[in-house]
């Protein structure tokens, strides 16, 4: 059984600095303990001109 949560806002901030420091999704997603196909959406739903926005 799975479920859905959404992403923290301490998750999203872990993802926008692991970003900052070139980091891959990959590992990422190791970091913050969710499947690399959700940075993967995270980060192009959440991306515009001025890069990612973690708020």
């Amino acid at each position: 059984m799975s479920y859905y949560t959404q992403l923290t806002l301490v998750q999203r901030y872990m993802i926008y600095r692991l970003l900052k420091f070139g980091c891959s999704q990959t590992v990422i997603a190791a970091v913050v303990g969710v499947c690399k196909s959700t940075i993967s959406r995270e980060v192009r739903r959440n991306t515009g001109g001025n890069g990612y926005r973690w708020r």
